[in-house]
């Protein structure tokens, strides 16, 4: 069966056209450096955010903690949103990889305030920890994008502190077709950034973390203390090129699916959903309790061919992607509405 997955942008295969770079790749072994595509991929990545190098890493999550592996020292203290992937998704691996403690704040929808980033940058004190980062992301894991304005204030803050600031760019490309500016105009606002080539742009595997070339050189011998050093990653390495040359133009179209996806459900009886926070390609909504049991529905759809994450925090998230079309939306509430109706 071919299942319409609606579970993440993780889940898009490769397209053709990588199927057939990745057969005919230029491969070496990374390690060493000798890698031709590995070193195109990067060239590439590093100039699309207008930084002086980049690093081909195997994950978004993998290119967060490097980050933060990179730019810390064990004890130090990193100031981000108490909502973002990093502290929300990223398994506790900031105490395990880094050593570091974070010190989340509370955010506004995935924005966090300037004035409560400054005033939790810790002064010299012998019962201190050392301020060492602060992170934000854009677009946020939640599906909002973060104004150009509030970045420029924190990375400002940052600036002022001689502090780094790291952007979780997992869905950067998402926020730039958003904002409809060049990705350069989100990236300028951060030291470090790290940009999935797996969600929504359809390669396989692998992220981009990007920066100066001395945190770079850094970055690449902990890449290899955490187990990242790749051999003959040109096969990866050409399907991610595709996907950062070709695949960004298809994000807005999955925008418009997913804003018309939630314009349909929203016109359900009993469905809460607020269609201003479909920003990128992601839908959060829940169901009146007496409509129907969430954790239902997914083995439901499974049957009708949907795939579909349960709830979290009573929420449930549907995610479009490039291989996602108008009539599999169509056929998403057409299921829906007989399965509620069966009720």
């Amino acid at each position: 069966m071919n299942f319409i997955d609606l579970r993440s942008d993780t889940v898009t295969k490769p397209t053709e056209e990588m199927r057939k770079a990745m057969y005919k790749a230029e491969v070496g072994d990374d390690v060493y450096g000798d890698d031709p595509t590995i070193t195109e991929l990067e060239s590439y990545a590093a100039e699309l955010v207008h930084k002086e190098a980049s690093l081909f890493v195997p994950s978004g999550t993998f290119g967060n903690q490097l980050s933060l592996f990179t730019h810390c020292n064990r004890g130090n203290e990193v100031i981000l949103g108490e909502d973002c992937h990093i502290v929300m998704h990223e398994v506790g691996a900031p105490a395990i990889i880094a050593g570091v403690q974070l010190r989340p704040i509370k955010s506004n929808k995935g924005e966090i305030n300037p004035f409560e980033v400054e005033k939790r940058i810790r002064g010299v004190d012998i019962h201190f920890p050392e301020t060492a980062l602060i992170c934000v992301e854009n677009a946020h894991s939640n599906g909002k994008v973060i104004s150009l304005e509030n970045m420029k204030d924190i990375y400002e803050i940052g600036l002022k502190h001689n502090i780094p600031v790291h952007l979780d760019g997992a869905r950067l490309f998402n926020a730039a077709a958003y904002l409809n500016v060049h990705p350069k105009e989100i990236t300028k606002y951060c030291d470090s950034v790290m940009f999935c080539l797996s969600k929504g742009l359809c390669a396989p595997v692998g992220s981009i973390l990007a920066g100066s070339k001395d945190f770079i050189q850094k970055a690449r011998k902990k890449r290899k203390i955490m187990g990242g050093g790749l051999r003959q990653a040109g096969i990866l390495a050409a399907a991610g090129l595709i996907a950062l040359k070709d695949m960004r133009k298809y994000l807005k179209e999955d925008h418009e699916n997913a804003l018309y996806l939630g314009e349909q459900l929203s016109k359900i009886p009993g469905i809460n959903i607020n269609l201003d926070d479909i920003n990128i390609n992601m839908v959060f909504f829940n169901m009146n309790d007496e409509l129907y049991n969430m954790d239902k529905l997914v083995e439901e759809f499974y049957k009708k061919g949907i795939k579909i994450n349960g709830p979290e925090n009573g929420e449930l998230r549907f995610v479009t992607n490039y291989w996602i079309k108008r009539e599999d939306i169509d056929y998403v509430i057409k299921t829906l509405k007989e399965i509620l109706n069966r009720k």
